[in-house]
C-alpha cells in the first residue's frame, strides 16, 4: 500500500470514530445529568470514557509484556463500560429529555444502584488508570537490538547465489613424474648385489640437484670398492650382535651412503644367518 492509501485509510478511520464518539457522547452525557452531574460536568463526561479507551488503544500500541496486557485490560473494561451505559440510555425514554433533572438509571432498586455505581466510579477509574497507563509509556524503553558488526570480507555472510558464480582458474597440471629406476647393482659391486637381492629393491630417496661441486670442496678421502667396505664392515661389525646391524650405524661407522649401508647391512645379516645354519649342521 503506497502513502496516500495509507492516508485515505487513516483519515476515513477518524471520521468513523468522530461520528461515532459523537453517538456515544450524546448517551453518556444524559446518564452524567441523571446521575446529577451539571452541565459542564455532563458535557465532560463523554470525554472521561471513550477518550481513556483511545487513551488505552495508544498505550497497547506502544507498551510490551505485561505493561501491554494491562492497557488492553483496561481498554476492555471501559469499552463494556461504555456499552453498558448506551444501553441503559436506550431503554430510558426520559433520558432524552432536554430538561432531564437527577432520575433512576433502572427500575429495581439493586439494579439502579449498580448502574449509579458504576457511572460514578468510571471518571476516578480514568484519573487511576490514565495516569498509571502515562507513566508505563513514558518509562518504557524499546528492547535495544545488538547491532550486527559487518566484517571487512562481505562475501563470507552472502549466499552463494549473491556472490555469484565461482571462477575456477585453469591451471596448467604438473607433469607425471617419472619414474627413476634406481639400481643399487650399479652402485655397488655384483657380487654383494647377487648375495642380496631384497636391498636391491629399496629406493634411495631423491636428492636435489646442487651443482657441479668444485675440486676444493671434494672430500680427498679415495673411492673404496664393494669389497673393501664388505670387508671393513666385516672388520668393524665383528662383535657387534645381529639387532645392532642398523643402515644406519653401518653408514656412520663406515662413512659411506644411504644405499650402500642398507646392501651392507643385509649382506652381513645373510652371512650371519648362513654361519649360524652351517654351525646348526655341524
Amino acid at each position: 500500500m503506497n502513502r496516500k492509501a495509507k492516508i485515505c485509510l487513516v483519515l476515513a478511520l477518524v471520521a468513523v470514530v468522530g461520528m461515532a464518539f459523537r453517538v456515544s457522547w450524546n448517551a453518556l452525557r444524559d446518564v452524567a445529568r441523571a446521575i446529577g452531574a451539571d452541565g459542564m460536568a455532563a458535557n465532560l463526561y463523554p470525554f472521561v470514557v471513550d477518550g481513556l479507551m483511545a487513551l488505552a488503544l495508544v498505550a497497547a500500541l506502544v507498551l510490551t509484556g505485561e505493561a501491554r496486557r494491562f492497557a488492553l485490560r483496561v481498554l476492555a473494561t471501559y469499552t463494556l463500560a461504555s456499552l453498558v451505559l448506551n444501553y441503559v440510555h436506550g431503554l430510558l425514554p426520559e433520558l432524552h429529555s432536554e430538561s432531564i433533572g437527577w432520575t433512576r438509571l433502572a427500575d429495581g432498586d439493586f439494579t439502579n444502584w449498580v448502574l449509579v455505581l458504576l457511572a460514578t466510579s468510571l471518571p476516578v477509574g480514568s484519573i487511576y488508570f490514565g495516569s498509571d497507563l502515562v507513566a508505563k509509556v513514558l518509562h518504557h524503553r524499546p528492547p535495544i537490538e545488538p547491532t550486527v558488526q559487518k566484517s571487512g570480507q562481505i562475501d563470507v555472510n552472502r549466499s552463494m547465489v549473491d556472490q555469484g558464480e565461482p571462477v575456477i582458474e585453469e591451471t596448467t597440471p604438473p607433469p607425471t613424474p617419472e619414474p627413476v629406476p634406481v639400481d643399487v647393482l650399479d652402485k655397488v659391486a655384483d657380487p654383494i648385489a647377487g648375495r642380496v637381492p631384497v636391498a636391491a629393491a629399496e629406493a634411495p630417496r631423491p636428492r636435489r640437484a646442487t651443482g657441479r661441486v668444485p675440486e676444493s670442496a671434494r672430500s680427498p678421502r679415495p673411492v673404496r670398492t664393494a669389497d673393501e667396505l664388505l670387508a671393513e664392515a666385516r672388520s668393524i661389525t665383528e662383535t657387534w650382535p645381529v639387532e645392532d646391524l642398523t643402515g644406519e650405524r653401518i653408514r656412520k661407522a663406515l662413512h659411506t651412503s644411504p644405499a650402500k649401508a642398507r646392501v651392507l647391512r643385509e649382506t652381513l645379516k645373510a652371512e650371519r644367518v648362513a654361519n649360524a645354519a652351517a654351525e646348526a649342521v655341524v
